[in-house]
């Protein structure tokens, strides 16, 4: 018989959808003193699981990250415990400085859920060019997901 903790488990295809689906990211650095610091971001996910947002290149989360790229992620949802669900991912932190790609990522956190055409897309990756020069692109490398959607126990506790 599966444990509680099999049966409300998300497997790797409704995370991925869980994922693609929601909008804000709470990421979490190791702050300098000790403390994390936790702060909610736009995000978006690719196809190779990776997810990125982007950040101004001087915040302390980027400070953070440059001394020890550990990073812990979380989205959820639900307004009841009986429909509490989320995904919390331990990864790495990865700071990409190029500009072209902090411009990509700006339109594709700005453009989820829409399909551009290439006109729309350069369109809006010229409007991002001056937003991303003062910005860098977090790009996070998941090791291991932690997932529960307590939806699935059909209020069964």
């Amino acid at each position: 018989m599966p444990s509680r903790r099999e049966l409300i488990s998300l497997n790797e295809k409704e995370i991925q959808s869980f994922l693609e689906d929601s909008k804000t990211l709470i990421i979490v650095s190791n702050g300098l003193d000790g403390y994390p610091h936790t702060m909610p971001m736009w995000f978006y996910v690719d196809n190779e699981s990776f997810l990125y947002c982007t950040t101004f290149s001087k915040s302390q989360k980027v400070l953070n990250w440059r001394r020890d790229p550990k990073a812990c992620l979380l989205v959820e949802s639900g307004e009841t415990y009986s429909k509490l669900k989320a995904v919390m991912i331990y990864a790495k932190a990865e700071i990409i400085e190029e500009h072209e790609a902090v411009c990509d990522a700006l339109v594709n956190i700005s453009s989820r859920g829409q399909k551009l055409s290439e006109k729309e897309y350069q369109k809006a990756k010229k409007a991002a060019d001056n937003n991303a020069r003062k910005r860098v692109l977090l790009k996070f490398l998941p090791e291991r997901y932690v997932s529960w959607d307590h939806s699935k126990l059909d209020g069964k506790y």
